[in-house]
């Protein structure tokens, strides 16, 4: 399988920063002396909500289902249906807002899979309630999953491992991808850092400048 890894700003996203109007409550809930909710320490509450919804809906309807009704089509049904929205949603919108990461796939026509990565740029801080929500959403659904699927062995319900198998597929999809292009994106921040700290990206680099004025310093003190 051929990676192909590129970085691009995600210039469509909204500021990772809190917006004014979450400011403003937040310092309201601070001067009242209360504790601030998540939602509000959230730049992006709405798409923190959705980002935790249809994962959280496809967990309660696979345990509390046979609760309701003993229909497995039904319930299989309703599973992958939310399991699908959960990764189209993580894939395409949370990710995107919560941490400024995207990717996806493209295959060639040769059969290869190139994987393709988009980063926000570094100079744009990150909400830290945002982004410690979206990892841990998007690692804790998928362990859940193995252990249904473990129950689902031990108690030979092999039936229902095929929703855990849905599951596990469509999470680790995203789970791989997001790892894999938070390491790009890391990877490029540091390599463009080193770039500006030894002067290549030019006369202004860090390094190239601090040089050029010490070495002028100490020509002037000798003559």
């Amino acid at each position: 399988m051929a990676t192909t890894d590129r970085q691009n700003l995600l210039s469509d996203a909204q500021p990772m920063g809190a917006s004014n109007t979450n400011n403003n409550n937040l310092e309201a809930d601070l001067e009242a002396g209360g504790q601030p909710s998540i939602l509000k320490q959230s730049s992006h509450p709405v798409c923190l909500i959705f980002h935790f919804l249809f994962r959280i809906g496809a967990i309660c309807t696979y345990f509390f289902g046979t609760w309701f009704t003993d229909n497995f089509v039904l319930i299989f049904v309703l599973c992958v249906l939310l399991l699908v929205f959960d990764f189209w949603t993580v894939k395409n919108v949370s990710g995107r807002l919560l941490v400024g990461l995207r990717w996806w796939s493209e295959n060639k026509e040769d059969g290869s899979t190139t994987w393709l990565f988009e980063s926000r740029d570094p100079s744009r801080p990150l909400n830290p309630v945002d982004s410690r929500l979206f990892w841990t959403g998007l690692y804790v659904a998928p362990a859940i999953w193995t252990v249904f699927g473990i129950l689902c062995i031990l108690t030979f319900k092999l039936t229902w491992l095929v929703i855990v198998a849905v599951a596990l597929a469509l999470n680790m999809a995203n789970v791989i991808g997001y790892t894999q292009c938070d390491k790009d994106a890391k990877q490029k921040w540091a390599s463009g850092f080193a770039s500006n700290m030894l002067g290549g990206s030019g006369a202004g680099g860090l390094m190239g400048g601090l040089m050029s004025r010490g070495i002028s310093r100490m020509a002037g003190s000798m003559f």
